[in-house]
């Protein structure tokens, strides 16, 4: 019995303990103290938006089902197709981007089905015939109506009319909607001389880009992404065997064609096939309309083999060693099955380039890229291993072999696993990085480390306790407890941090730079 006293009363010193360390991170003040460090949470939040949509292709079923469809349209007489086509603008015009283009889009997507089935050359059909056959290939999908979260910040390209002190700024968000589809968003907004945010207002819509295969493959690096995936079949061989040293998205697609004429597909052989192209359509472009407001551009999955979405984008402003400005995003690819490490490419966010990650340390989520070379090489933080923070260089930014562990979890609340939380910020005193750790409970908590500007695989200064953790308002949500960045900004000395609260709103909070550098150094 005295054991078990004993063992309780050092039960209860250490709960006192950790509560008192913690007790600011429950109080909804919106300042927290954490030892010597304030962290200010800022008035600003984002919450999920259901009027948010976007026109999107739509197929009600199997192919038969899609017959029956067109067959009822094609049955109409003109004065009913009239009546029908018009009733569908007044309901839908206002809410989209010319809406018609996108109904003549989706009927144009039809033409394998039309044709063949009902012996009707498209150039006898109306136009308001065509549109309205569209129209019922066609749904809204709400994007932002689930979680509005995980944020990122970069300067904007445009810094142009704005007062001495401010920045233009743009804000990244993952968006969720119905069956828990990914996507990414954006915000405007400028940072004020006294470190303020203020946003502009969202869009009337929301537009989708053009998008385009252009790219063209490298034959080694392709198998070897494969390989990564695990992908074994020899049917692999017998397709990649028809292809140069280089080849393009049709050449692949014709070489599948050809390898499968006489064959019957298993479904192992079935599914390797897939996930040729899945890999082959994770290379391409797209291309917003340059008429579109930066919060109405949505990168939405381009293919079935994105169909559970794009997730985490950690947007980095690069700068290359001539002076020109790159923005990157690492971020995941996920098709319900596997998950496949990506990268945005932009000047303008006006034109992306898309392309996978190659390497097997890149094989996870959680990867950041430095903002510039280091020594001549790119430099990223990743996580293959789930659980700690490793420091990668490459001379090629597509390609990544060499992996160094520079951090694993130290404190109570990050036993579980850590991560970057964004790019690494450089600063006089060493490359600030954002991380986050995962404790007790499952609770996410932001921390932060400084590595050292000529080694970044050397840390020289870590925060004993988490920066920034759930309070009481922002620890309910769709996963509870958590708090989670994909990147910070530094400005007028201030570190402006946006974050989701617990996978399904975004807020915002600010903290000295010098101060956190000064408690990162010296404890």
């Amino acid at each position: 019995m005295l054991i078990l006293k004993k063992f309780q009363f050092i039960i209860r010193k250490a709960h006192t303990v950790l509560w008192k360390s913690m007790a600011n991170d429950y109080n909804q003040s919106p300042k927290e103290v954490i030892m010597t460090l304030t962290v200010n949470r800022l008035p600003k939040k984002f919450y999920p938006d259901p009027t948010r949509v976007i026109a999107r292709f739509y197929m009600p079923g199997h192919k038969d089902r899609a017959n029956t469809i067109i067959k009822r349209v094609l049955d109409l007489s003109k004065q009913e197709v009239d009546l029908a086509f018009n009733q569908v603008l007044k309901d839908f015009s206002k809410r989209h981007r010319n809406i018609s283009k996108i109904f003549e889009d989706n009927y144009d997507r039809l033409y394998d089905v039309l044709e063949p089935n009902f012996h009707v050359s498209p150039d006898s059909l109306s136009l308001e015939r065509k549109l309205l056959i569209g129209s019922y290939f066609t749904s809204e999908y709400a994007i932002e109506a689930a979680a509005f979260f995980n944020p990122s910040i970069v300067a904007d390209p445009d810094q142009g009319n704005l007062e001495e002190g401010q920045k233009r700024v743009i804000v990244s968000f993952r968006a969720i909607g119905e069956g828990h589809i990914s996507s990414i968003v954006f915000r405007s907004g400028v940072i004020t001389r006294n470190n303020e945010l203020v946003f502009a207002s969202a869009g009337q819509f929301v537009d989708l880009p053009e998008a385009l295969k252009r790219h063209v493959y490298d034959k080694e690096q392709f198998l070897q992404k494969l390989h990564e995936m695990d992908i074994h079949k020899n049917i692999i061989e017998s397709i990649m065997d028809k292809l140069g040293d280089k080849f393009i998205y049709r050449e692949l697609q014709e070489s599948i064609a050809a390898s499968i004429e006489n064959i019957e597909l298993s479904y192992s052989k079935r599914m390797v096939i897939d996930s040729i192209n899945w890999l082959a359509s994770s290379h391409y472009e797209i291309s917003f309309s340059l008429d579109t407001a930066i919060s109405e551009r949505v990168i939405f999955p381009v293919s079935a083999h994105e169909r559970n979405g794009i997730e985490d984008a950690r947007f980095v402003k690069f700068m290359d060693d001539d002076g020109s400005i790159t923005y990157f995003a690492t971020y995941t690819a996920y098709n319900g099955y596997s998950i496949l490490p990506k990268c945005l490419k932009t000047k303008d966010f006006y034109h992306f380039q898309v392309f996978p990650i190659h390497g097997k340390y890149t094989q996870n989520k959680n990867l950041a890229f430095f903002p510039r070379k280091i020594k001549g090489q790119y430099a990223m933080i990743s996580r293959h291993d789930g659980v700690n923070n490793y420091l990668m260089f490459s001379d090629d930014i597509h390609v990544w072999h060499d992996a160094q562990k520079i951090q694993e979890p130290k404190y109570p609340w990050e036993f579980i696993q850590l991560g970057n939380c964004g790019s690494p910020m450089e600063t006089a005193k060493g490359w600030l990085m954002l991380t986050h750790g995962v404790g007790p409970m499952r609770r996410y908590s932001l921390g932060a480390v400084l590595l050292d500007l000529e080694d970044p695989s050397q840390i020289i200064g870590q925060l004993r306790e988490p920066l920034l953790m759930a309070n009481a308002e922002e620890r309910e949500g769709y996963v509870p407890n958590v708090v989670y960045s994909c990147g910070a900004i530094i400005h007028n000395d201030m570190l402006i941090i946006p974050y989701g609260m617990s996978d399904s709103a975004s807020g915002f909070a600010s903290v000295s730079v010098d101060d956190l550098l000064a408690k990162l150094l010296n404890g």
